[in-house]
């Protein structure tokens, strides 16, 4: 199996006042769509999908003002999956399989563009998702028309098998699982792939930025704002960072976790592989 590390959505939200001798001011986050894009033996497979073209050419349709607002995204044709995955020589059919951390819009804006893919997301995920009457925060993060063109859905229980101490990992495809994260939606997954000897693990929203999960826990207060702002189980939550911040300490030989949004985990990841 062979990974390409793609960005599917640069964000560039406003984070906080930096002064200098000059005044001060606003100065803006830099924050990605960490997609992957893995080559099989049974066609591709994208782990989460970034934003969509329907996104980038008519984001008033698609994507909520409110989080146009709060992400301010670059809104680039060719940081969609569908451009990466044509710029490699391959088309929208040979996508397989789509496997979603969580189905917020920035994580799933990119399923109309694969719409023969199996979409593989937890069934809790999806049942908050795709409740009627939805308000709030769910609401914002869900929009319908993400899955108006009738995904091939691939709901999967959280139960199952261990997995370095992380228990109900469900096996999706050969060497792709599922993993349990909850806290950031009600549904949350990390989804594990093996390449080679080793295991990447990406942690979709888990935690936004990589001093999260090192020995020295440190983020920057507009990101903790952001990932406060949008969680629905806080101990849940703050419980599985502990529990990735020990899995990098313990088997960080084996395992290199990575988070959805944060731009230096993605550069080290394309550096190493391209």
């Amino acid at each position: 199996m062979k990974a390409h590390h793609l960005n599917c959505g640069t964000m560039r939200p406003l984070g906080g006042k930096l002064v200098t001798g000059e005044g001060s001011y606003f100065r803006a986050a830099e924050l990605v769509c960490h997609v992957l894009l893995l080559e099989t033996d049974d066609g591709l497979v994208l782990v989460d999908s970034g934003l969509g073209l329907d996104d980038v050419r008519r984001p008033g349709e698609t994507l909520t003002r409110g989080w146009r607002l709060m992400s301010r995204p670059a809104l680039d044709e060719a940081e969609t999956a569908l451009r990466q995955v044509e710029a490699l020589g391959f088309a929208a059919s040979d996508v397989r399989d789509v496997v979603l951390t969580h189905l917020d819009l920035d994580h799933g804006g990119g399923l109309r563009d694969f719409p023969r893919a199996r979409v593989h997301v937890s069934a809790e995920e999806l049942a908050a998702a795709t409740r009627p009457g939805k308000t709030g925060n769910d609401k914002v993060r869900y929009p319908d028309g993400q899955w108006s063109h009738g995904p091939r859905w691939a709901p999967h229980a959280t139960t199952g098998e261990s997995w370095f101490g992380f228990e109900g990992v469900r096996e999706v495809r050969p060497d792709v699982l599922l993993v349990p994260l909850f806290g950031h939606t009600h549904g949350h997954t990390g989804v594990a792939v093996r390449v080679g000897d080793r295991w990447l693990l990406h942690a979709g929203d888990s935690y936004f930025f990589h001093g999260e999960v090192e020995a020295e826990k440190h983020c920057p207060p507009a990101l903790t704002f952001m990932q406060k702002r949008m969680q629905v189980l806080p101990e849940l939550r703050v419980a599985n960072q502990e529990r990735l911040r020990e899995l990098v300490r313990d088997h960080h030989d084996e395992v290199d976790v990575f988070s959805a949004h944060d731009a230096t985990e993605l550069r080290r990841h394309q550096n190493v592989h391209a």
